[in-house]
């Protein structure tokens, strides 16, 4: 019985301190690149709450997209193929990053304006693609980085 409990201990201990370190890397990850794809639009005024700032914005979505995506990642971990893995989680993060570009940009410029939508599709891919595979690859590889670095040492 008190095997079954230390084990259960060390798992659920391994369990938090691995998704603590994606959440943390996620939500970095998700910031930076916020503010680095849509933080031109940092003073423009939000149409759907009028006191939010844009720090506000990006710290609520940086917090929902790593919890939500620090939990789908660790079931993703039942994949035994690397590359497979880090490939589906690349465009996972890609497409989650793109909608709240999107959303951030319909908010704070494209509803005070007459945009169509393809026009507002241009911008946010426009402004967001190199943010998004900078750090996007950047997170994955910071995510899986114990088992690129054994992959690579035994190949040596």
């Amino acid at each position: 019985m008190k095997k079954k409990i230390t084990f259960l201990k060390t798992t659920i201990i391994s369990f938090l301190k691995k998704n603590g370190i994606a959440f943390s890397i996620l939500f970095i990850a998700t910031f930076l690149q916020t503010y680095f794809a849509m933080g031109r639009l940092s003073d423009n005024t939000s149409s759907s709450c009028l006191e939010c700032s844009f720090f506000e914005d990006a710290f609520f979505i940086s917090l929902m997209t790593a919890f939500f995506l620090s939990i789908l990642f660790s079931i993703f971990s039942l994949l035994k193929n690397l590359y497979l893995k880090m490939v589906i989680e690349f465009i996972l993060l890609a497409a989650v990053w793109l909608f709240w570009n999107y959303t951030i940009f319909v908010e704070r410029e494209s509803s005070w304006s007459t945009y169509l939508f393809n026009e507002e599709i241009h911008y946010t891919i426009s402004q967001s693609l190199f943010p998004v595979i900078i750090l996007g690859c950047f997170s994955v590889i910071l995510l899986h980085f114990k088992e690129i670095k054994m992959i690579m040492e035994s190949r040596n």
